[in-house]
C-alpha cells in the first residue's frame, strides 16, 4: 500500500474568516482505499510517516506521525510527550479531500482543518 501525502489547511475561524492556506501541515501516512489510516501498515513504514507544521509567524516544525492504541498524534522532534498534538478521532476519519479533522495544537487549543489534498 503507497503512502500518501496530505495537506491540511486551517478551516474558518473568528481571525481568519475564509481560512487560511497559511497555517497547516503535511504529512505522510498509509491510508485505506476508503480514506482511513492503516495502523498495521503504519507499523512497517512509520518511519517515513512524518510530518510538517507550517504557521505564518512562527518556525516551521518537523516531526512523525504516532500511533499509541486508538490514539493518533504529531509529535516533534524537538518536543517531549507533553508536546504531542493529538488529533481528534483520527482512527475514524476518512481522509479525503474537503473533510475536516481536528487537532489539538500545543497551545491546548482544539482548531479544525480542511483537507485539501490527498496525494
Amino acid at each position: 500500500m503507497p503512502l500518501k501525502k496530505i495537506r491540511l489547511e486551517l478551516a474558518r475561524t473568528r481571525e481568519f474568516p475564509e481560512g487560511s492556506s497559511e497555517h497547516g501541515y503535511e504529512f505522510t501516512a498509509p491510508l485505506r482505499a476508503d480514506g482511513q489510516l492503516d495502523a498495521d501498515e503504519w507499523r512497517t513504514s512509520r518511519g517515513k510517516c512524518k510530518v510538517h507544521r507550517f504557521w505564518r509567524g512562527e518556525d516551521d516544525q518537523r516531526g512523525m506521525l504516532i500511533h499509541r492504541g486508538q490514539r493518533w498524534a504529531f509529535h516533534y522532534e524537538d518536543g517531549d510527550d507533553e508536546d504531542e498534538e493529538a488529533i481528534f478521532r483520527f482512527d475514524r476519519h476518512h481522509l479525503v479531500e474537503g473533510e475536516y479533522v481536528s487537532i489539538i495544537e500545543p497551545d491546548g487549543e482544539q482548531r479544525t482543518f480542511r483537507i485539501v489534498s490527498v496525494r
